[in-house]
């Protein structure tokens, strides 16, 4: 298993030493773009780690949020791309076909990423009915590394969210995951 995190504007800094990969917050819905994105991501490159962005998906508009993320993202060939599936500060969510739009339509635009899908167990076993996840699911549960409640196959858990949010990838080495998310 290798060591994560994933950040978002409200982490001003951030210690990537011993880390395998970040995941950086991108943008919400069709208005929002992490200020410190670029820096956050610059910050990974440096130390090494293979870079994911990810899209906190809000209900309607899925192809114009999909290519709002795809155009605001600071991602680079081969970075993986992500959508964030939970409940808005609103209290909605998208639902289970828009976001399987949602990956379809950046596996489109951006055809050299891995997509995957994020979300907690709850939307996992009770919003979810068709089990796509693009090239994989990234599930956050609460409980010890690695040992998600579930029965699908994952590749990146997220395991605690305090003081950072930390997660595991579901790969031998670092080299397996930077070669997985090249698509070789």
């Amino acid at each position: 298993m290798l060591r994560g995190i994933d950040v978002s504007s409200h982490q001003t800094s951030f210690d990537p030493d011993g880390l395998a990969f970040v995941f950086v917050k991108a943008t919400e819905g069709r208005s929002y773009i992490n200020p410190r994105q670029s820096s956050q991501a610059a910050r990974a490159r440096e130390a090494g780690c293979v870079l994911g962005f990810y899209h906190f998906l809000w209900p309607g508009n899925i192809a114009a949020q999909a290519s709002y993320f795809v155009e605001k993202c600071a991602s680079q060939s081969h970075d993986l791309l992500a959508v964030d599936w939970e409940t808005t500060s609103e209290g909605t969510h998208a639902s289970n076909a828009e976001k399987d739009r949602f990956i379809r339509e950046v596996k489109k635009l951006r055809p050299g990423h891995r997509v995957l899908l994020y979300c907690n167990r709850t939307y996992w076993l009770n919003a979810d009915t068709t089990s796509y996840a693009g090239d994989g699911l990234w599930i956050a549960d609460y409980v010890e590394a690695g040992k998600p409640r579930i029965k699908a196959t994952w590749r990146i858990h997220q395991y605690a969210e305090r003081p950072l949010d930390k997660n595991v990838a579901r790969f031998d080495s670092k080299a397996d995951l930077r070669a997985w998310a090249r698509k070789e």
